[in-house]
């Protein structure tokens, strides 16, 4: 099948960046996605047991990340309606995510490929985003859906 919608044009995309998205970790916020995923993993709810591990205090669970959200790039593609599904993620671990960290967030489009599906074309789009910290570390879960 030729590509009907993804053009040379469309292709020029790829790589295109997210403005970064700057987030500050509060220790309430990891307490809470801890307790939300049933996670009671000391190391995200209790300080104190948490400095008596190599952790060295609380961290973030790894996919803390899919709380803070990401600017994915407005992509342009001449499809009228067009509807979105997460087709899965691959995740990549770090540095931990700790309170106070300020997790900066940037997408960027990877991939933009086109085939053919039963009820006509299906546009596939792969954004990979990369959260780092304050110390230009990457986090834990740098992503690629």
């Amino acid at each position: 099948m030729a590509n009907k919608y993804v053009t040379d044009e469309v292709r020029k995309q790829i790589g295109m960046q997210s403005e970064a998205r700057v987030v500050e970790v509060e220790r309430g916020a990891i307490r809470r996605f801890a307790e939300a995923i049933g996670d009671p993993n000391p190391l995200f709810n209790d300080e104190a047991a948490a400095r008596k591990t190599r952790f060295g205090g609380m961290i973030a669970p790894p996919t803390f990340c899919r709380s803070l959200g990401a600017a994915i790039p407005e992509i342009k593609i001449g499809m009228g309606e067009f509807r979105g599904l997460d087709g899965g993620s691959e995740w990549e671990y770090f540095e931990p995510i700790r309170p106070g960290d300020r997790i900066s967030v940037v997408s960027k489009i990877a991939d933009i490929r086109e085939s053919a599906g039963r009820l006509g074309a299906m546009v596939f789009i792969t954004v990979e985003t990369s959260y780092t910290n304050h110390y230009n570390q990457l986090a834990p879960c740098s992503a690629r859906p």
